[in-house]
């Protein structure tokens, strides 16, 4: 019953924008919701982004946010919704990839058709080289150890002496500026 007290005051806490509050609730909360996670998939990495994702969003949100009862439910219900969400993207995307490969026989495009494509190619690739310049360089160091050497968080953490959580932070930042300057 302490733990629950002790829980509900960080969740007060964070809503009215302690973070330092969100940093005690992560803490104490990581391991029971990876582990919870693991139940439903095990695939560790997706785990560990909904379980970094769930308190970012919270951090985003916490003035919306409603006083609860029981916060350790509340974010396993979250994390499974952010699993389900997250596992069901992926199995659309896979369907299109799948989709497209059937559908599409390059063999059968026409000259003027592989042009278009390859210059629509350049101009996206030219666009990302643009917006990745925008970025500082500890995102950039962090951006390509993530999707272009494959680390995980706690390779890149180990690689550059930082916190997972300042890894997770930095890339999420830098993926929402790039989100932002490819629209």
């Amino acid at each position: 019953m302490l733990f629950e007290e002790d829980d509900k005051n960080y969740w007060e806490q964070m809503r009215l924008g302690d973070k330092q509050a969100l940093f005690e609730l992560y803490n104490k909360m990581y391991f029971h919701l990876i582990r919870f996670g693991l139940k439903i998939n095990a695939d560790d990495e997706l785990v560990k982004d909904c379980v970094n994702q769930i308190f970012l969003n919270l951090w985003d949100k916490r003035e919306r946010l409603q006083p609860i009862d029981n916060v350790k439910s509340y974010l396993m219900t979250t994390l499974r919704r952010c699993m389900l969400d997250q596992l069901s993207y992926q199995d659309k995307m896979d369907l299109a990839f799948n989709k497209l490969g059937a559908e599409e026989d390059w063999s059968e495009l026409s000259y003027e058709e592989i042009i278009i494509n390859m210059q629509q190619d350049d101009e996206m690739r030219e666009k990302l080289h643009d917006a990745i310049r925008q970025l500082t360089p500890r995102q950039i160091e962090l951006i390509k150890l993530k999707f272009f050497e494959g680390l995980s968080y706690e390779q890149i953490a180990e690689h550059t002496s930082q916190t997972v959580k300042t890894a997770y932070n930095t890339i999420y930042d830098a993926i929402k500026m790039l989100r932002k300057l490819l629209k």
